[in-house]
This record gives structure tokens, sequence and C-alpha cells, in this order.
């Protein structure tokens, strides 16, 4: 039987140790949440719920919302801004939660998977990179919270 080792554990046992970024060993876990109420909020509008900053790693997040009306639906992503070499990213509207009904009230899981984002490290300059929930199939109404627990240092 053999034994492996991670990238972080392969660089623990390098000589000379190769120092692991702090964000992915032995950094701080941070928090950003918030919350916005919605009023008749037509299918298609976007909510910037807030900044993630440069470097963070994202490690898990969760959506909460109200029962928002018949044929809703919410996905979470990231609206249009600046990498850090000053090259602009298209907004991803759906990049770490595909849009799914909304019709009845609950808290779903977000950055699920690799493919969702579970793990990245945002790639933003100095102003952050902007997430959004974005409301689709109809106008919703009611309460719409968003937490992403990440971490930078």
């Amino acid at each position: 039987m053999a034994t492996v080792y991670s990238v972080g554990r392969t660089n623990n046992r390098a000589t000379p140790t190769v120092m692991n970024p702090v964000n992915k060993h032995k950094g701080r876990i941070r928090v950003m949440h918030d919350v916005y109420e919605a009023s008749s909020l037509a299918s298609g509008d976007v909510i910037e719920m807030f900044i993630m900053p440069n470097n963070a790693r994202l490690l898990e997040g969760s959506l909460a919302h109200d029962a928002l009306g018949s044929s809703t639906t919410l996905s979470v992503g990231y609206a249009e801004h600046k990498n850090a070499a000053g090259t602009t990213v298209s907004a991803s509207a759906a990049a770490y939660k595909a849009a799914a009904a909304s019709t009845s009230a609950q808290k779903v899981d977000i950055l699920a998977t690799l493919a969702l984002g579970s793990g990245t490290t945002i790639d933003a300059n100095g102003d952050g990179m902007p997430v959004t929930v974005t409301m689709g199939g109809a106008a919703g109404t009611g309460t719409i919270e968003l937490t992403i627990k990440y971490v930078l240092d």
C-alpha cells in the first residue's frame, strides 16, 4: 500500500520547506453575509449583495429565502469586474448556484461543487468582486439572504 501526499503536504515535506499560502493552510475563516428585501423584484433583476476581496478562497455558502412567488427562480454568481491584471471579467449570474425554484421558503448550499466554485480563489483588482443574486422566471417578493465563508489570511 502506497502513501501519497497532497500539494500542501508535499510542500511541507520539501527541503527546504515550501510555504503554503495562508488562504490554504492555517488561515482564518471569515464571513460575508447580507440580506435584501425584495418587493416585486422583476425577472432578470440583479441584486449586488457584497464585494469579495482579492485572494479570498471560497469555502462554502448558503442562499436562504422566503417563498418569493409563483414561477420565481434565484441564481448566485458575480457581476462584471476587473481581475488583478486589470482585464475585464464578464458577469456570470450562475457561477456559484444555478437558477433554481424559489417558490417555497428554503435554505440551499452554494459553492456546492468544484464546478460551482468550491475552493476557488478570487482574482480581482483592488475593487474586489461583486457577488450577485439574480431573480428569474417571474417577479418576486420576500427576503433573500446570502452567506459565504472564505479564507483570506
